[in-house]
């Protein structure tokens, strides 16, 4: 059964940063890693527990991929998967969530 894919505005809002941070590099770069992160998150509406349980939340609906050095964090319910971040693997989840609020961890 293939889900419905609703990306967060927060995580909405991340992908559009990492791209712009990686445009002062590379624009082609840049729209290399914003075109695998949705075809990755689209692939998540057939295939959504192909990802690992995010370690911070141990929870098996919260999930993770990794595309290159990002992390593409999402939630997975019965009709639904949620894209709630795309960040850096350096960055620090627990502290991202705390300032977002738990309506990012909740959807």
């Amino acid at each position: 059964m293939a889900r419905t894919l609703k990306w967060t505005e927060s995580a909405t809002s991340d992908l559009e940063e990492v791209a712009e941070f990686i445009t002062r590099d590379s624009r082609f770069y840049a729209t290399a890693v914003v075109r695998e992160a949705r075809k990755a998150a689209r692939s998540l509406r057939v295939f959504a527990e192909r990802g690992r349980i995010v370690p911070e939340k141990n929870s098996s609906d919260i999930r993770e991929l990794f595309l290159w050095r990002y992390r593409l964090i999402y939630k997975v319910t019965s009709h639904y998967v949620y894209i709630l971040a795309f960040i850096h693997g350096a960055r620090d989840l627990e502290s991202l969530w705390k300032r977002r609020g738990i309506e990012a961890i909740s959807t």
